[in-house]
């Protein structure tokens, strides 16, 4: 593309010209997709924005509205608020979200979409119960990868039982006359 076009071609024969020479260089070998057919997008406008955000491995929740952002984050909530650490960041949580609930309903963008705010309380109480469970699972994890002791024990016994007997045998008691 660096030479410049001869005031006596015209646009398109220059150009098939320029397409002919890289073609006879090889420039257009082994691109990817080479041999495969063209992909058939319909009648979806934006078919490029979705090919994108898929290879770039972004999600397509981006494009929504802010009111059904913030729907599919309310219903995420309870997953989120599971794996917080403390009471303290779950209340952060749920107060970040409210206050973003609280200025889409301010200044709606003219989808009538049905959003609420979320309760505090409610949130923590599945944050205490979703942490008992974590709990729970933790012990039964760890006490079914530990020994149980009382085999152990068990164990020891009928060992240090073997070894009196053996000792018993050899050094019979003396009984004395008399």
């Amino acid at each position: 593309m660096t030479e410049r076009k001869r005031w006596d071609l015209t646009f398109e024969t220059w150009i098939e010209r320029q397409i002919r020479v890289a073609q006879d260089r090889g420039d257009f070998d082994d691109l990817p997709g080479y041999g495969k057919p063209i992909p058939d997008h319909g009648d979806d406008e934006l078919w490029w924005v979705k090919s994108y955000l898929a290879r770039e491995g972004l999600s397509t929740e981006a494009l929504l509205p802010p009111e059904l952002q913030l729907r599919r984050e309310i219903e995420r909530l309870p997953g989120t608020v599971g794996s917080a650490p403390s009471e303290k960041v779950v209340r952060e949580i749920v107060s970040d979200l409210n206050r973003r609930i609280a200025d889409c309903l301010r200044f709606p963008s003219g989808l009538p979409v049905p959003i609420h705010k979320v309760d505090a309380e409610e949130m923590v109480e599945v944050w205490t119960v979703e942490r008992a469970r974590r709990r729970e699972e933790a012990r039964t994890a760890l006490n079914s990868t530990r020994p149980r002791l009382e085999t152990e024990s068990e164990a020891g016994a009928v060992r240090r039982g073997w070894i009196f007997r053996w000792f018993r045998r050899r050094n019979p008691p003396v009984v004395r006359e008399g």
